[in-house]
């Protein structure tokens, strides 16, 4: 029986295209890429699948092919293969001229999408009776563009996994409490390796529109987000890895569970794990706890290492690999038509707002 997902999918794309065989569509995205030129700019992810991977022009996390997209003055198109907060981010970022084009809109993020408007508008209401003028909101970048803009309207500051702890510093010298949001792991984690005690952090619940905390006087107040891919990652799992193969070293993403980053020798964003593995001693073996499309890639080229799973059956982020071949096919022989698809266009208001706590994460970086 066909799914909801794939009925909106046939809207949206013509049968030849789904029904192509893998050798067709390759060729015709290398025949449309080649008569495009540098008139389009393909980026994706880190975490996307290796077909759609390898016609891209820059690999990279989601500020990284933002700030590429930014930087490049030349291409009329931006081809973004991400989800749909990353898009916004390079549509903020990018010229008004340049379009930004996300192949599929079902590519969206389960984490980005715990915060709406009006629960945040709901929650900072609260938050303010209860702490006036005391906190600096502080939005990860894997968030929606409604939520940067909040955050820059508030006089707050988006943050990447790399430099979450310089943008905390800087915070607490502006205000004696943070909101960080969406994600609750990046921002524990993130505040206990700079000293701040569990007993002085928070969590805000969405659902029950409440504050969970053991005491009043909070340094943290961490959104109830996470992202459903590093929630696949236990201690136990570092546990079973470490006995399976002994002297293994153990990095994941910050976005793990506490206990996880715990027990794991290190901790870092999508690029500090890439380059701590690759620079590692010829002949180590490490456990890798982050999306499982990356950690088979690494596994593939970094030769002189073993790479496994941190756990071997954790499934890649279902809404990043909504992007295949057909939509890469589909959006680029459209473009040689000039006809722009699933353009992401962020309201002008939105992207002021948004674009003041980009700006001041940058100033800091």
């Amino acid at each position: 029986m066909e799914n909801v997902l794939d009925s909106y999918q046939a809207q949206l794309i013509p049968a030849e295209y789904l029904q192509a065989t893998t050798a067709d569509l390759r060729a015709r995205i290398a025949k449309a890429k080649a008569q495009l030129g540098d008139k389009v700019l393909y980026l994706a992810h880190h975490y996307q699948k290796d077909e759609v991977v390898e016609f891209a022009d820059q690999i990279g996390d989601s500020l990284a092919l933002a700030q590429i997209a930014q930087t490049n003055k030349t291409a009329n198109y931006i081809l973004f293969c991400g989800v749909h907060f990353m898009a916004e981010t390079a549509d903020i970022l990018t010229e008004a001229h340049q379009k930004v084009i996300l192949p599929d809109l079902t590519a969206g993020c389960s984490m980005a999408d715990m915060v709406n408007d009006n629960q945040l508008e709901q929650a900072w209401r609260e938050l303010q009776a209860k702490y006036p003028d005391e906190i600096l909101p502080i939005t990860y970048v894997n968030s929606t563009a409604a939520v940067k803009a909040f955050v820059g309207e508030h006089g707050g500051v988006t943050c990447t996994s790399s430099n979450a702890a310089s943008v905390l510093a800087w915070a607490f010298t502006q205000k004696k409490r943070i909101f960080f949001l969406p994600d609750q792991h990046l921002g524990r984690n993130t505040a206990v390796d700079m000293g701040i005690d569990l007993a002085d952090m928070g969590v805000w619940d969405p659902i029950k529109n409440a504050l969970i905390a053991d005491k009043a006087d909070l340094k943290v107040i961490l959104w109830n987000g996470w992202c459903s891919v590093h929630q696949q990652f236990t201690g136990a799992h570092v546990d079973a890895v470490r006995a399976e193969y002994p002297g293994i070293k153990v990095i994941v993403h910050p976005e793990c569970q506490y206990e996880v980053v715990q027990k794991a020798d290190h901790a870092g964003s999508t690029n500090k794990i890439l380059n701590t593995v690759k620079n590692a001693e010829p002949g180590s073996k490490w456990a890798v706890g982050t999306d499982n499309n990356l950690v088979a890639r690494m596994a593939n080229e970094i030769k002189d290492k073993e790479v496994v799973f941190l756990n071997p059956i954790s499934c890649a982020c279902m809404t990043m690999n909504r992007i295949k071949l057909p939509h890469v096919a589909w959006a680029l022989e459209n473009l040689v038509q000039g006809t722009v698809v699933n353009e992401i266009n962020v309201q002008p208001q939105v992207a002021q707002n948004a674009v003041k706590a980009l700006d001041q994460m940058l100033a800091l970086s």
